[in-house]
């Protein structure tokens, strides 16, 4: 009897219409939310803004100086000459073309960003990362190193190991990485604190995986969107620290560099005589690239953060403009108020 039973049974599941759901291996719904984030970053106006400054800014500065007409350490004209059809921004207090000079001067201001922001961002996540997920005398010794580093001023900082070491492209990269990895690494220790008490590490433990393999290949992942905007962040202040060095004549005068054009334009008096075009190239040229990364860095934010996307969705319901809603955890009420 009880045979029979089971059989009926093991029929009636075989035989009914209710489709079996398959189980979805992790990697399939990683690269399943990475598609999504990425479209949602193309549909947004705000990365679409950012990356559009970006992308120009490093075709000028990889190809831009192999297309420009004069040398910029060269003198070509003469000095504090305005800008007109042979030289579209001028020449500076030396007789330099000021278009050359701000074309070449972004690679060397944009590799900077690119180099420092990298290597801020490992050491962040390396110091970050360990601390948090290891706790206990390792986390107190590498909690101490960041707070020594957090607590001493920036900018005196930089300005003392700038003068005491030799002035050129990886003086600056060194310097610049060396004092600032700090608030990364804070950021993302407070955030592995967070991810070690979830569940799927617990899981990984228990499955026996080390704890390099747990923080790579588990905690990592669930935190790339803090790491990304990190890496932006620390790409400005890279620039703009560079730029502030140069300008303040702590770096290779020699170079050619955003920086350095301000740098000499300041010597050259540049206000003082009028020559307005000296300055805003190159200062303008910062001021996008920062602008661009930010655009970019809010871009993520909004789309990585589903209490701010359900906020943009719900301004653009209120204003009776058409918004996709995704499955989300916003409220049935406004959803069910959008289609009414």
């Amino acid at each position: 009897m009880s045979a029979n039973a089971n059989i009926d049974l093991t029929t009636a599941v075989v035989e009914s219409d209710q489709p079996i759901t398959p189980q979805v291996p992790p990697k399939v719904r990683r690269s399943k939310r990475a598609a999504g984030i990425t479209g949602l970053l193309l549909q947004n106006r705000k990365a679409a803004v950012g990356a559009a400054i970006i992308v120009f800014y490093l075709l000028v500065a990889f190809v831009g100086p192999y297309l420009v007409k004069y040398d910029p350490t060269e003198i070509v004209a003469r000095r504090h000459l305005a800008p007109n059809a042979q030289h579209w921004f001028g020449t500076d207090g030396s007789g330099k073309d000021v278009f050359s000079q701000t074309v070449v001067g972004a690679r060397s201001s944009l590799s900077t960003g690119l180099i420092v922001g990298g290597i801020v961002t490992i050491i962040g996540i390396l110091v970050g990362m360990t601390a948090g997920y290891l706790r206990g005398w390792v986390d107190d010794l590498l909690s101490t190193l960041t707070n020594i580093v957090l607590i001493i001023p920036g900018l005196p900082l930089l300005i003392v190991l700038a003068a005491f070491l030799p002035p050129g492209f990886w003086s600056i990269i060194f310097v610049l990485s060396v004092t600032g990895w700090a608030w990364g690494a804070r950021v993302l220790r407070s955030q592995t604190m967070s991810l070690r008490e979830k569940d799927f590490v617990a899981s990984a433990v228990v499955a026996g995986e080390g704890n390099m393999r747990i923080m790579l290949r588990e905690i990592l992942p669930n935190m790339m969107s803090i790491v990304v905007a990190g890496y932006l962040g620390a790409v400005n202040y890279a620039i703009g620290a560079q730029a502030g060095l140069e300008f303040l004549g702590l770096g290779n005068p020699s170079s050619v560099s955003w920086g350095n054009n301000l740098y000499w334009a300041q010597n050259n008096s540049a206000l003082l005589v009028g020559a307005w075009w000296t300055l805003i190239p190159s200062g303008l040229s910062i001021a996008l690239v920062a602008f661009g990364f930010s655009m970019i860095n809010y871009a993520i934010d909004e789309v990585t953060n589903p209490r701010l996307r359900s906020q943009r969705q719900t301004a653009q319901i209120l204003k009776g403009q058409p918004a996709k809603v995704r499955k989300s955890r916003g409220t049935p009420v406004m959803i069910e108020g959008r289609e009414s």
